[in-house]
């Protein structure tokens, strides 16, 4: 039995294998469980492993490349459109196998042990603000049920609810009082645990000749540079910057036909948390840039008098983006425009 390319769909305890031959027939079809995967792979001549992009997807693409494999990790939304008739284990793993093998399919980079280290951080501190917001919103709803407003923005809750605490005239009772102190008392727990995880990116940016190069860009700091090295390591997966940007959904949709060209808002495709970030770091690009003559900052003014700040915003993401698969691709410092 000679092997080309094997589709494996992933999953915790079960795993579905499909392979065909140089010609295109099936010659492998197996269920394997979890214990025996790597046996199973091991006895596999090295060939071409498709797996879909999922949890654990990195971790079995480097076990997979131990034998000698060329393993490619595709996103799903690629894979759909090559699964046949119903769905299940059997079939995704021949449509993994079948959109592996087509010329121009495009694949998710592949991740090192310290790629998802840091992406591991990030998203552990995501969890912590998004908890916080939580808590930061719970409190003034219980205090504006009381009577009491406090304006948006965290900065106001952490001034204004003290000062709610402390007023012995406004009403609240003691059971309140109670409830929101063991509330504030949590809120300022988790900003201490996301200063805690601010300081071990810090550390990994100062760590990292890669994300200060990255860093020295306008509206990238050190979140940005380090999770950006975590998701695409040196950027050998994109040809050029114009695709990188695509992939972060920094591009206009498309609805055309023929001569008639239709471009839309943002596609907001590939990395929702990378692109986050990216924007938050144009939009102080764009505010800042108003009282500044360099070029940068004049082509920025242009473009928000033209287009609007939003539009800028984008504009500057979109440009930071091709900057920073620039640097990473060539391995040079940032040089500004003269």
């Amino acid at each position: 039995m000679v092997v080309k390319v094997v589709g494996v769909d992933l999953a915790k305890d079960v795993f579905e294998l499909f392979g065909v031959d140089g010609a295109g027939k099936a010659v492998l079809r197996r269920r394997v469980q979890r214990a025996r995967l790597l046996e199973t792979i091991a006895q596999i001549p090295a060939c071409l492993i498709g797996i879909e992009a999922c949890t654990s997807a990195f971790y079995w693409q480097r076990e997979f490349e131990k034998f000698d494999h060329t393993v490619k990790v595709i996103s799903p939304q690629y894979v759909k459109p090559f699964v046949k008739r119903q769905k299940n284990d059997s079939n995704d793993a021949e449509a993994i196998c079948v959109a592996v093998q087509q010329p121009q399919m495009r694949f998710v980079p592949p991740k090192t042990v310290d790629q998802q280290d840091i992406q591991a951080l990030h998203r552990a501190r995501q969890r912590l603000v998004n908890h916080r917001t939580a808590v930061v919103c719970q409190i003034r709803g219980l205090l504006l049920d009381r009577g009491i407003a406090i304006g948006v923005g965290i900065t106001r809750a952490r001034r204004m609810i003290p000062l709610a605490l402390e007023d012995a005239e406004n009403g609240l009772s003691g059971m309140m009082r109670e409830t929101l102190a063991v509330l504030y008392d949590l809120l300022r727990d988790l900003d201490e645990r996301v200063r805690g995880f601010d300081r071990r990116i810090d550390a990994v940016f100062r760590a990292s000749a890669t994300c200060q190069r990255i860093g020295e860009i306008k509206g990238v700091g050190p979140k940005t540079a380090t999770a950006i090295v975590a998701a695409i390591g040196d950027g050998t997966e994109f040809k050029n910057g114009r695709h990188f940007a695509a992939w972060l959904g920094l591009v206009p949709r498309q609805h055309s036909s023929g001569n008639r060209r239709v471009l839309l808002g943002i596609s907001k495709r590939g990395n929702q948390a990378l692109r986050t970030l990216l924007v938050h770091g144009a939009r102080s690009v764009v505010r800042t840039a108003v009282n500044k003559d360099d070029p940068r900052s004049a082509w920025v003014n242009q473009v928000r008098e033209r287009r609007g700040f939003n539009r800028a915003t984008v504009a500057v993401a979109n440009k930071n983006a091709r900057i920073i698969w620039a640097v990473l691709r060539h391995g040079e410092p940032y040089r500004a425009a003269a």
